[in-house]
């Protein structure tokens, strides 16, 4: 994490400042619960509420954490500076630092997540807005890299859309898991602390009560929160790929936005290179990886180690903010994103008709001709059109095999464009309703 690749709204959620007002949230309403079912003294646990409005001093409680070497400990010192020692003095009532540690952890995660929903949101709307700017701008569609049968510009988009709308449920779904929050003390059994001092700090913080703790929330949460990170990530680059390719000399279909001013290279002022997506390549690797950590986290020693602390304290924030700044990039590059349909079909005419092959093998066979005999009639014109870059029809029509089983008009209906675009309302549909 790095102020580069960093927006602030979530930069300052895993700031030190962020981190203490939640655990002073967390030690405040457990004293109100406390209080509620009398165990402390209600004037002790309002007492704690001075602090309210308090700017927790940082320097102050690392300067405390120096000698006590215990960072919660560190932060109820200073909080005691505040409040005063005999109000203060019921704070941390039969709980443990993970209480803390866990519960805060949790909240920075689902507000995290509620940014990252949000980001999606962008990235939704750009891929949306594309697809149906380009639902039938025709290009060819490539596997293995190699031109195959043609597509739509707006059918890529719309692929995107579907695969970045299932990353939002996953997130949705990841949020909700890891949304849980624990006060039950030291190795979980409540021996100190009522179960219903949990119930009402999840419930102020907007959590769910762990439904049994150790000392610690259980890890699997966190990994399935990270891998879905991991995911998505992955999609990003997915659409990364896709336009990089796009932008290549030699294609040109796509291209990211070239501002006044800017400058592709300091040796080659031709240049226009596609900074933005190989930098969304990298920062997905980032994200990436953060995942085996997590899922390593998840295998603790008995009712709780801190193996896990120090990972979480790096990954935590390092996935979250990057994917941030990733996933507004990438709504960026979508949304002004140079589309070249002429070049698209100039691509898809390099090897004139090619990309109608198999219509042509599929009507031999309905037309009788073993699937083998057709594949090779279809195949040796096609090879000439390769090597010679001459016309695919032309070289059927001269076939006289092909003739004889097709006829002239047959062949010259196969290499209609609309038969390969007929069903894309029925995929818009799909993908976006309808």
């Amino acid at each position: 994490m790095i102020p580069r690749y960093s927006r602030p709204e979530m930069t300052a959620i895993w700031s030190p400042e962020t981190k203490f007002r939640i655990w002073y949230e967390i030690e405040a309403h457990a004293c109100d619960a406390q209080a509620e079912l009398g165990v402390i003294p209600k004037e002790n646990a309002e007492a704690v509420w001075k602090a309210r409005d308090v700017e927790f001093d940082v320097a102050r409680i690392d300067e405390i954490e120096a000698v006590t070497k215990h960072d919660v400990i560190a932060f109820l010192t200073h909080l005691a500076e505040h409040v005063g020692s005999e109000e203060a003095r019921f704070v941390h009532q039969g709980m443990t630092s993970s209480d803390v540690l866990d519960t805060c952890l949790n909240v920075q995660l689902v507000r995290a997540a509620d940014i990252l929903l949000t980001d999606l949101d962008k990235v939704l709307a750009a891929l949306k807005k594309r697809a149906f700017e380009h639902k039938d701008t025709v290009r060819v569609g490539r596997s293995h890299g190699i031109h195959a049968e043609p597509t739509t510009m707006g059918l890529t988009f719309a692929r995107f859309y579907a695969e970045m709308d299932r990353n939002k449920q996953r997130l949705a779904a990841a949020r909700d898991e890891v949304a849980t929050g624990a006060i039950s003390g030291a190795v979980g059994t409540f021996a100190n602390i009522d179960p219903a001092v949990e119930d009402h700090v999840c419930k102020m913080l907007g959590l769910r009560p762990e439904p049994i703790s150790t000392q610690v929330i259980p890890r699997d949460r966190h990994a399935m929160f990270f891998a879905t990170l991991g995911v998505i990530a992955s999609s990003v680059e997915n659409i990364a790929i896709e336009i990089r390719h796009m932008q290549r000399t030699e294609v040109l279909e796509g291209a990211e936005f070239f501002s006044m001013g800017q400058k592709g290279s300091s040796a080659m002022p031709h240049k226009k290179n596609p900074v933005l997506t190989e930098n969304l390549t990298g920062l997905a690797r980032l994200v990436r990886m953060t995942v085996i950590p997590a899922m390593e986290n998840v295998a603790l020693w008995h009712e709780r180690d801190i193996s896990h602390s120090s990972v979480e304290r790096g990954i935590g924030p390092d996935a979250t903010v990057t994917l941030d700044f990733a996933l507004n990039r990438l709504a960026g590059v979508v949304e002004k994103m140079l589309i070249f349909p002429d070049n698209m079909l100039e691509n898809m005419n390099k090897y004139p008709g090619l990309v109608m092959s198999q219509r042509v093998l599929l009507a031999l066979t309905q037309a009788g001709v073993s699937r083998e005999d057709a594949y090779t009639m279809v195949q040796r014109n096609a090879l000439r059109v390769w090597e010679e870059r001459v016309d695919f029809r032309e070289q059927l029509l001269a076939d006289k095999d092909v003739v004889e089983a097709l006829g002239e008009d047959g062949i010259n209906e196969k290499f209609d464009m609309g038969y390969h675009t007929k069903h894309v309302d029925t995929i818009f549909a799909r993908v976006f309703g309808g």
